[in-house]
């Protein structure tokens, strides 16, 4: 395990010795990956030189493996000797509101735009393809307009991208492709589950699409349920606004899209496992519970490292897909 803090000066900082208590966690849609820790500060042999501050640099590393790359942001400390120190990546600073208009751009294409103007390394993007006609956003956070081109992008191809930073650049990945190398469950590195069938978390039996017609001055309304859901569940209705250049044919499109990716139960589980820091968020992962009848692939909603000595541990919070 390799813990380094950088203030910017010339002065790289080893403080792996002093380190314990290592929290990392990572999520698919709309959070900067985190690294907390607690260190040992005013040590008998500490170099008088030491210090740590807000904006410095943080690198991660365990077994060979590039774990994180970000900044601190948080420090906070007491009467005693432990330090807490809190650090995110790079796309903590997508968190800025701003006014964008984008016409005719795929959202890898808003991704590129977005970190050159606020100056963010850039890694591999893979291309979405799909170009959305128009987007207006009016002092939205830059992870909000970024989360919502890659919507609009999966509902016109239901091909699915995650967005996050690889140790110190941004990534876009086709989630088809970042898959986990190992099965997690009876037997193999699961230690507890928790599974859930909701239909109070994005579910919806009844799907309403709108536009303005300038030429009539009327809304154009597009309708589609399941009536036999609707009798089961109640009405759970989804409103949404689609651009004005969409022909009839390709709103229709939308709709049967919306409703095969809605119309369902939302099932989710959480796994407690054995540590394993190749294992993120965004990710597939194969989970075996013979007890439950699983043996399927989940996307890995939200990902929580704990490492304490030689004690690793994470938390999965998945969804099955």
């Amino acid at each position: 395990m390799e813990l380094l803090i950088d203030n910017k000066d010339g002065n790289v900082w080893d403080v792996s010795d002093i380190v314990k208590d290592i929290g990392y966690r990572t999520s698919r849609i709309g959070k900067a990956s985190s690294l907390e820790f607690t260190l040992i500060d005013q040590g008998i042999y500490q170099d008088k030189k030491f210090k740590y501050q807000n904006g410095d640099i943080v690198r991660y590393r365990d077994d060979d493996l590039n774990v994180f790359l970000g900044y601190i942001f948080r420090n906070e400390s007491g009467k005693g000797e432990d330090v807490k120190i809190l650090a995110y990546d790079q796309m903590r600073y997508l968190n800025v509101s701003h006014t964008y208009a984008f016409t005719n751009m795929s959202a890898t294409q808003i991704v590129q735009k977005i970190a050159k103007d606020f100056e963010l390394k850039v890694g591999k993007l893979d291309d979405t393809a799909y170009k959305i006609p128009a987007l207006l956003f009016d002092n939205k956070s830059l992870f909000d307009m970024i989360c919502e081109s890659l919507d609009k992008s999966l509902i016109a191809t239901t091909t699915n991208f995650v967005f996050f930073d690889d140790f110190g650049k941004l990534t876009l990945k086709n989630i088809s492709n970042m898959k986990y190398g190992f099965v997690i469950g009876e037997g193999s590195l699961m230690t507890d589950y928790t599974y859930s069938k909701s239909i109070d978390d994005d579910t919806y039996n009844q799907v309403i699409l709108y536009r303005d017609n300038k030429k009539t001055g009327k809304r154009d309304i597009y309708k589609i349920k399941d009536s036999s859901r609707i009798k089961n569940w109640g009405l759970l209705q989804l409103p949404q606004s689609v651009d004005e250049g969409l022909n009839d044919a390709q709103i229709n499109d939308i709709l049967t899209r919306l409703m095969t990716m809605k119309n369902r139960e939302t099932r989710s589980l959480k796994i407690e496992a054995i540590g394993d820091f190749r294992l993120r968020a965004g990710m597939y992962v194969n989970i075996y519970i013979e007890r439950l009848g699983i043996n399927k692939f989940f996307l890995v909603d939200e990902c929580s490292h704990k490492k304490s000595g030689t004690n690793h541990t994470m938390s999965l919070e998945l969804r099955l897909v």
